[in-house]
């Protein structure tokens, strides 16, 4: 068994190209899904799953992040005087939901990168690292499944997802081994963004990482791989192919919602999933979609959206 976690790390030093002009001066973090921005998502999942101890590795032009988890006395003042309880309360649950840290990352070399600037606060415990592009449906709870597999194992332990094979070059991808559990593999191998002919398998990384702190000695000797960045994915190879560093890696297959908000069109897929799910915008959304789509033909009408 290995020790308790209690410890998370949320990465959000990305500039979110994909979304400019909207990240232009917003940080992507805090593009909004429905009603809460992204990164809240992704803090709450941590707490839920018992990690009440955040450090966001942050870059420049980032500190609407910390605002956001931040009082806003005015508002709330504001807010009493009107005795609007309901919206007051919204405004103050991100602000108790966990001790949150920011340190900056500086020089943006890479996933691999930004987990190193989390050593000296994660210190020699295991630890998780959540991508705030991932945001795991809270009704199919992952995290938890992977702390708890890593303090059996008390090894490395990694998310990963099918895809369709003509989408792993896109991803990370996993050579794995079963085990005694159909949920659970042995990572035997890691390639990053592999072409379809060279993929392992179509078993993807995705966002969520129980991370054993040996992998800070690895990434300190990592050299820059892919797009000149120091992988986190290589560093995941190097406990991958030598169980004596670490315990080695083992996979958590994830079979639920998972919604990617790094991608414009997944984004609008992932609030019209988010919202339609709710009570207060369910069931007059739903209506609506299905009335919208009827009306839709593969002809495409009005001005293009190339600029």
């Amino acid at each position: 068994m290995g020790p308790h976690i209690t410890k998370a790390v949320i990465p959000a030093a990305g500039l979110g190209t994909r979304f400019l002009p909207a990240t232009k001066a917003i940080p992507k973090e805090m593009l909004p899904v429905v009603d809460k921005p992204a990164i809240q998502y992704v803090v709450e999942e941590a707490v839920n799953a018992g990690l009440e101890d955040i450090l966001m590795i942050v870059g420049r032009n980032k500190n609407a992040l910390a605002n956001h988890f931040d009082r806003v006395t005015e508002l709330e003042r504001n807010l009493e005087v009107k005795e609007d309880t309901a919206r007051l309360e919204r405004v103050n649950y991100p602000t108790d939901l966990a001790d949150i840290h920011f340190v900056r990352q500086g020089d943006p070399k890479g996933l691999g990168h930004a987990v190193l600037r989390a050593r000296r606060h994660i210190g020699d415990q295991p630890f998780a690292v959540l991508l705030g592009d991932d945001l795991i449906d809270a009704r199919d709870p992952l995290l938890a499944t992977m702390i708890a597999e890593q303090e059996r194992r008390n090894a490395t332990v990694i998310a990963l997802m099918e895809v369709d094979p003509d989408q792993i070059h896109l991803y990370g991808a996993a050579a794995v081994e079963r085990t005694d559990n159909p949920d659970v593999v042995k990572v035997v191998g890691l390639v990053e963004k592999p072409d379809r002919a060279d993929a392992p398998s179509n078993l993807a990384i995705i966002g969520r990482y129980v991370l054993r702190p040996e992998v800070f000695e690895i990434l300190e000797k990592t050299e820059p791989g892919k797009g000149n960045e120091i992988q986190l994915t290589d560093a995941l190879q190097t406990l991958a192919a030598d169980d004596s560093i670490a315990g080695g890696v083992y996979g958590v297959i994830f079979r639920g919602r998972r919604y990617d908000t790094g991608d414009r069109l997944d984004y609008i897929k992932a609030i019209i999933q988010l919202a339609v799910d709710r009570d207060d915008l369910g069931p007059d959304l739903r209506r609506w979609v299905k009335q919208f789509a009827s009306g839709l033909s593969d002809h495409i009408e009005g001005p293009g959206t190339g600029h």
